[in-house]
């Protein structure tokens, strides 16, 4: 007498009795499933918990990307930080340096040396946000500003432009000297 796969696994040792009972037990569950038609909704809510899974998963997905990329935008801003704190001049004065921050000029008090290479464009002035008692305007290192900008683009970095000798054929006062220590 012939020998059904399910014995002759059993005999081979492939499988054990109680695999064999749990496999037999879930193929007479799945024909009764089939035979009530209850086989087809299994499958549905099958196919609709894989689908569940699958939006889990892209959900948490682009949850970590954002988590990152709010991670990436507190380290630049750190960077930035430290940056303008190392570098920033203690450059505390009584000579008024005003500039534009958006449409409101704004001022700043430094020493005569600084606000001589702050008009020529040797020195740049940004906007940092510290502590609450700290926060306002510093005058930086052109090198630095460059190295702020390159990290984030949008961030308010004022340098001056430097003029050089613009002659004008046409300007009456050509002649007449402007003196250095002029001051609007």
């Amino acid at each position: 007498m012939a020998k059904t796969l399910q014995e002759q696994l059993l005999s081979m040792g492939l499988v054990n009795q109680k695999k064999a009972k749990k496999n037999a037990k879930e193929l007479k569950r799945n024909e009764h499933l089939k035979r009530t038609g209850k086989g087809e909704e299994l499958e549905d809510t099958k196919a609709a918990a894989e689908a569940a899974l699958k939006a889990k998963t892209e959900r948490d997905r682009e949850l970590n990307r954002q988590k990152e990329a709010e991670a990436q935008q507190k380290a630049i801003a750190a960077q930035i930080r430290q940056l303008i704190e190392t570098n920033a001049s203690n450059s505390k004065g009584e000579i008024k340096y005003n500039f534009v921050d958006g449409k409101k000029v704004k001022s700043l008090y430094v020493n005569q040396a600084v606000w001589d290479r702050l008009s020529r464009g040797q020195l740049a002035i940004i906007a940092y946000d510290g502590p609450a008692t700290d926060s306002g305007y510093r005058v930086i290192p052109l090198p630095v500003a460059d190295k702020i900008r390159q990290r984030a683009p949008e961030h308010f970095i004022l340098i001056a432009e430097s003029q050089g000798e613009q002659l004008d054929e046409d300007d009456p006062y050509a002649a007449y000297q402007i003196p250095d220590d002029l001051m609007w």
